[in-house]
């Protein structure tokens, strides 16, 4: 690995989280908050600007990527933002223990939206703010957008590109790697704008509650200003607007760039898609037949409800208008299931992501015709093209780890929970860059009453799930340090 690349390029990153922060130094002194306040998120964003100019100097010289190196980039880089963002927390004392403010920016980077914070209303706009941009930034990616403003990254930009992006394959909608970012980041903006106005204009939310759940809902990462979350709004104007735009958070964005470009008839011609929208739809039904017949709600109430809750879980936002741990059994069971699917490639939802669901049900129904068979040639397609064998196996593989993680943390986090249950979403919510689970960390819950060698793990867990398994777990192997 190239340690003088990967550390310059680091420091660019730890820059623009110091500058962010700075800006939310701004946010505080807009509205009026103490001095003290102010002086401890300026203090953050200096001491983050510092160090990035301090790296940068130490490393300067040309940035030439391998692939090996944007793994580094992506995971070290990832890493130092997550101590330097967890300083307004500790700065404020809005967060005293280290390790519960690592928890609290780990999860708001990886859009996973935990929480170890309660009484959310007591918290300064300031800090709310932060943790909403923590999301936003995450949610496209805050080395994404390096190669976006950066012109000088796009020699190595594709490794940057390739490590941090969610999903199987990458999309270039042009042949220059930092003007499919622009791109990309551009699409994503014009998003959190409309939502914004929607929320602020037709939602009636006060224009901060607006924007801060604007980046947290296009983040697909659920931090709400208000400890009932959306629910907290008693709006059906507000669920319906935060579930479209969590809807379309879920579907891979080169599809939206696409469609604003004068070309909505990807949508339906891509396969992923058909079958996020179907799946949805269906559990969108069960769901709410079960709240109806359970007599939990009227029927458009149990229609909203099912919508905002199914469209929140599988897109792993994690906002919550109702307590659906208290449902029927076959509900949390059904999305404790949904937890496993996730967005599309290419959105900013989590979790194994739909495109891989929906090769290995291909593939699955591919061997039962086969054994029935064993003759036949049957290649699984996903949209008219055979899918290569390659990515089969990369796959499967990724299938393989991805539920080998859940069950070994799964079985970490007995030792530091109270039930089964509450361990076993504790880690696909985190994994899957969720949010809430069931039970002691279900939806009207939060993750304080865990301890911090526990908080820890489970901020382990949230960086593997956002990287995808492979970006993290390379840098345990030996021959990753060779050159």
């Amino acid at each position: 690995m190239n340690r003088r690349a990967v550390f310059q390029l680091v420091s660019y990153l730890t820059l623009v989280i110091g500058l962010a922060m700075l800006g939310c130094a701004g946010v505080s002194w807009f509205y009026q908050e103490p001095l003290a306040l102010r002086l401890s998120l300026v203090s953050a964003g200096a001491l983050a600007v510092a160090f990035a100019l301090l790296l940068g100097w130490l490393t300067r010289g040309p940035v030439n990527l391998s692939r090996r190196d944007g793994f580094g980039v992506v995971t070290f880089g990832w890493l130092t933002v997550t101590v330097f963002g967890s300083l307004p927390y500790l700065f404020s004392g809005v967060i005293s223990h280290p390790v519960s403010a690592l928890f609290e920016t780990m999860s708001g980077f990886t859009t996973t939206g935990a929480s170890v914070l309660s009484d959310l209303e007591s918290i300064p706009r300031s800090i709310h703010f932060w943790r909403a941009l923590t999301n936003w930034f995450g949610g496209m990616g805050v080395l994404v957008l390096c190669v976006a403003i950066l012109p000088f990254l796009g020699v190595g930009g594709m490794q940057i590109f390739r490590a941090e992006m969610p999903g199987p394959s990458k999309d270039r909608l042009t042949p220059r790697i930092t003007t499919t970012a622009k791109l990309l980041w551009g699409v994503y903006l014009l998003l959190s704008v409309a939502e914004a106005l929607l929320l602020r204009f037709v939602g009636g939310m006060g224009w901060f509650d607006a924007v801060c759940h604007t980046f947290t809902t296009m983040a697909t990462g659920g931090f709400s200003t208000r400890s009932a979350s959306i629910g907290a709004f008693d709006s059906a104007a507000v669920d319906w607007i935060v579930t479209f735009f969590m809807f379309l958070a879920g579907i891979n964005f080169s599809l939206h760039y696409r469609a604003l470009t004068g070309k909505p008839g990807y949508y339906l011609r891509d396969a992923e898609f058909r079958f996020y929208a179907l799946l949805l739809l269906i559990v969108i039904g069960v769901v709410t037949v079960n709240i109806y017949v359970a007599g939990l709600a009227p029927l458009g109430d149990s229609i909203r409800q099912a919508a905002f809750t199914t469209v929140s879980i599988v897109t792993t936002t994690g906002f919550a208008t109702a307590d659906f741990d208290q449902w029927p059994e076959a509900v949390r069971i059904l999305l404790v299931g949904m937890m496993f699917f996730g967005g599309c490639a290419g959105s900013t939802g989590g979790s194994m992501k739909i495109v891989r669901v929906y090769i290995i049900v291909k593939m699955m129904v591919r061997e039962i015709k086969v054994f029935m068979r064993p003759s036949a040639v049957m290649q699984p397609k996903l949209g008219g093209k055979p899918i290569e064998p390659v990515i089969i196996a990369h796959i499967c593989a990724f299938f393989a780890i991805f539920v080998l993680v859940f069950a070994l943390g799964s079985f970490i986090m007995t030792f530091f929970t109270p039930n089964l249950e509450t361990a076993a979403t504790s880690v696909i919510a985190t994994l899957g860059n969720i949010g809430p689970g069931l039970n002691a960390v279900g939806a009207t819950q939060n993750y304080a009453a865990i301890p911090p060698v526990g908080q820890a793990f489970l901020t382990f867990l949230m960086l593997l799930g956002r990287l995808e398994l492979y970006t993290v777990l390379i840098l345990f192997l030996p021959s990753f340090w060779k050159r």
